[in-house]
This record gives C-alpha cells, structure tokens and sequence, in this order.
C-alpha cells in the first residue's frame, strides 16, 4: 500500500510493499518485496533495498557528502547504496552514499554511516554511532550507543564495542594537509571487546580475542587476547573476567 501523499518515483518496487505518509522515493531507486518505509522517510535515486527491509521515520537514505568547501578531505564516492534483507533503518538515521549493508542489519535510531563504508551481516549500529568515511565491519559486529569510528578504520567480525568508546585517526588533530596514509584509524581484529568509554588513538591495532576495559586509553598496538587497563592502557590482572576461546 501506497500512501497518497507519499512522492513515489521509481516503477521497480516489488511486491506487499507499504509505503507510508510524505515519504519520498526518488528515481532509480529498486525496492524489494516486503518492504516498509515508514512516514517522511527519504530515499534518494541510486537506492537498493532488499526484502523485507525496514526503515523507520525521518532516516535519510542517500545523502551526498560535502563540506561547503571547508573539509580538508575531499569526499569521493559512488551514487549507490545496497541494503540488503532484512535491514532494520532507525528513526532519523542518515546513511550516505556509496555505503553497503549486509542482511539482518540494525541500525538505531539517529546513527550516521558516512561514504565508502561496508557492514556485514548480523551487525548492531547502535543509537547515535557515527561511522565515518570508509570504515568496514565484519559480520556479527556490535557498536553500542553513542560509539564513533574514526575514518580508515577497519573493524573484524564479533567484535563489541560498547557505549561512548571513541577513535582518532589523525595524530596532528588537524594541522596538516589530509593524507589516506598518515590519517589511519584503528585496526580492531576479530573478537575483540572495548569497554564502555575507551578512547583508541590513531593506526593502532587491537589484536583478535583482547580486552579493552571500560575508560582505558589505547596508545599502542594490543597483542592477541591481551586483556588492558587504565590511562594510559597497560596489561591487567585477571580479574575474574570470563575465559576467551
């Protein structure tokens, strides 16, 4: 079903789709079957979306990057995006251009994926995380409300991330000219866990299986299942924490 208000401008639109009030779906845009776009929803022209794929109200779906002539990285990026089964997209989230979902993805409420990012499949996108400009996600992966991943950023597969853990990627914090080199954020491997509040600092790498606790500071690269604490972050103890397989 079709609301009347709704701008709907693309023919290929598959079947038991619902489409709610002022939505607006531009041309170009393939929807799949069992789809529901919520009201006042936006989806721009390039636009993929997978059976049975949920957005919610207000998310913003194909923005263009730019910066007003103001950023010192110029943004590069392809007018597509590919949302796959079963995407869950929360309320007032904004996914950019040139950005691909896996199946079974959520996406809170609020979040940002900015240009050239890849999530695998069965991954959490918790309420307001940012992710920024080419940052990949393996499958099963967990970032937890409030999160933000820098630029450059590669994150592996059942990896968490709790709330409010913060990256960097650029160790001259804006004095020099951009550099995809220079400006690397972490590497974070397979099975890792970062506790609520940890900041990791630029082109370090936090090996598979470690443990980052809650409010440690990451100033270099964590070994395999090396379980660290504090400002800045150094091995601990084992504290009772469960076993890592």
């Amino acid at each position: 079903m079709i609301a009347k208000s709704a701008v709907v401008q693309t023919d290929s639109i598959g079947t038991d789709v619902n489409i709610g009030e002022f939505a607006i779906i531009r041309q170009n845009t393939v929807i799949g079957n069992n789809v529901t776009i919520h009201p006042h929803a936006i989806i721009n022209s390039g636009v993929l979306l997978g059976d049975g794929v949920e957005i919610f109200p207000g998310a913003f779906i194909g923005k263009k990057p730019g910066g007003a002539g103001s950023l010192a990285r110029l943004p590069k990026f392809k007018s597509v995006i590919r949302i796959d089964a079963n995407c869950s997209i929360g309320p007032h989230s904004i996914i950019y251009y040139d950005v691909t979902l896996g199946r079974d993805v959520l996406v809170g409420d609020g979040a940002s994926i900015r240009e050239q990012c890849s999530i695998g499949d069965k991954c959490i996108i918790g309420r307001h995380v940012t992710l920024n400009y080419s940052v990949t996600v393996g499958r099963e992966t967990k970032i937890m409300d409030h999160s933000w991943m820098a630029g450059n950023m590669k994150i592996g597969s059942n990896v968490f991330i709790s709330g409010n853990v913060a990256t960097a990627n650029d160790n001259s914090m804006g004095t020099v000219k951009y550099s995809r080199e220079q400006m690397k954020g972490p590497q974070i491997e397979d099975g890792a866990r970062i506790g609520a509040g940890a900041v990791l600092l630029p082109g370090i790498t936090v090996g598979r299986q470690s443990v980052i606790a809650a409010g440690a500071v990451v100033t270099r690269n964590i070994e395999p299942c090396e379980r660290v604490a504090g400002i800045p972050a150094i091995p601990m103890a084992d504290r009772g924490m469960p076993d890592v397989d």
